[in-house]
């Protein structure tokens, strides 16, 4: 049997190469815009990085919490296990994404992460973090929006879930990859499923029929063209349209 790869712990080594927040890309997705080049730097240099494959984990429930981590590269899924071992999807993450934050109260990760592609996270010490955060009120505001940002995302799915026919939960969840991309530059309409569809279905709370299903009536309708994991959405407006389902529910998609 194959064991799983290690999780990373506060005892590992972090990367040692020039990871500067000021040049990254996707600064703007994890910083506040207003944070000065002296702020900037302070923060340089407490973060650490990390290099994950594809299939090891960032970390596993239960695991202590010491840091955040913004994902760099790549992409992430986390998910609960139940006694049973069943697991269930608790989200997809991409670059700039924070994980880690659900850890801060418990101080214990409550889900288990594993990277859907060869990753890479900034590793930022939470006890470093808020001891700069108290002289940086920028950096504070940031936090506090992305923290509201994650509870209003978790009361969207619930309503998602609870509220929304098939067709409509797997068009929301392409319109929320498709709004992802766009905020990070990529086309909003063209893009690859990192996760299986095995994974969209355990998310959404459908089988893995369904979601093949769902993919051949949307194809058929002409709203998207599917060819392996690349997704093409062909019309836009109809899709917001399903998703939000105007005439009968008052949802709109995350």
């Amino acid at each position: 049997m194959d064991f799983p790869p290690k999780s990373v712990t506060s005892t590992e080594v972090l990367g040692t190469q020039s990871r500067n927040c000021s040049v990254c890309s996707q600064h703007q997705l994890c910083l506040p815009t207003d944070l000065n080049e002296c702020d900037t730097q302070r923060l340089d240099k407490i973060i650490g990085w990390r290099k994950i494959p594809r299939d090891g984990f960032l970390y596993r429930a239960g695991d202590p919490f010491t840091s955040l981590y913004a994902v760099r590269l790549g992409h992430f899924k986390s998910y609960q296990e139940n006694l049973a071992g069943d697991r269930q999807i608790t989200g997809f993450q991409m670059t700039g994404e924070m994980l880690g934050l659900d850890a801060i109260n418990s101080a214990q990760h409550q889900c288990d992460v594993i990277a859907l592609d060869d990753s890479e996270v900034c590793i930022i010490p939470f006890k470093t973090l808020e001891a700069l955060i108290a002289q940086m009120p920028p950096l504070l505001h940031h936090f506090h929006r992305i923290m509201s940002q994650e509870i209003t995302s978790e009361q969207k799915i619930i309503n998602i879930l609870g509220n929304m026919r098939a067709e409509q939960r797997f068009a929301a969840f392409l319109l929320n990859l498709s709004s992802h991309y766009a905020k990070r530059g990529y086309s909003p309409t063209q893009f690859q499923l990192r996760m299986s569809r095995e994974d969209i279905g355990n998310y959404l709370g459908l089988t893995i029929e369904s979601i093949s299903r769902l993919i051949s009536k949307m194809r058929n309708e002409g709203l998207i063209r599917v060819q392996q994991r690349n997704v093409e959405i062909l019309d836009l407006p109809r899709l917001k349209k399903l998703a939000a389902d105007i005439d009968t529910l008052n949802i709109k998609p995350f």
